[in-house]
């Protein structure tokens, strides 16, 4: 299941997503994997979370953020949640990336049958058309 959380900054989707990563990890019988740009989440997810920094892996586009969700999903076959912060700011803030991204690693997670959420500062009416049935 794909959801995307759009809004402004403010609007809470970074607290929903904490809320949903601490939940998933809690009661979850896979892996719980939360990637995020910086290390603003660090106190607040989980131990029980795996917590990874795109920073760490130079990742600053859509093209190597699809590869490195590839590359977690492959080395790893229990994944039952993946959650990304501020996704389409690690696309560079470019809503086609963002679009892109998402069209192109949807069946891939719906094809392993994993809990997919990603977070996006821009407001909800920006949101191309392809990618509204996401939106939570």
């Amino acid at each position: 299941m794909l959801k995307i959380f759009a809004g402004l900054k403010g609007s809470g989707k970074t607290k929903n997503l904490i809320e949903m990563v601490n939940s998933a990890a809690a009661d979850s019988h896979g892996n719980v994997v939360c990637i995020e740009q910086g290390t603003k989440l660090i106190h607040e997810i989980t131990n029980k979370a795996r917590l990874i920094d795109t920073l760490n892996y130079s990742i600053d586009s859509h093209e190597k953020l699809y590869g490195f969700v590839c590359g977690i999903l492959a080395s790893n076959y229990d994944i039952s949640d993946l959650f990304i912060d501020s996704a389409l700011k690690i696309c560079r803030n470019e809503i086609d990336g963002f679009e892109a991204f998402i069209l192109k690693i949807a069946p891939l997670l719906e094809e392993n049958n994993i809990n997919f959420t990603v977070t996006a500062s821009v407001e909800v009416e920006k949101i191309p058309e392809s990618l509204k049935t996401y939106l939570a």
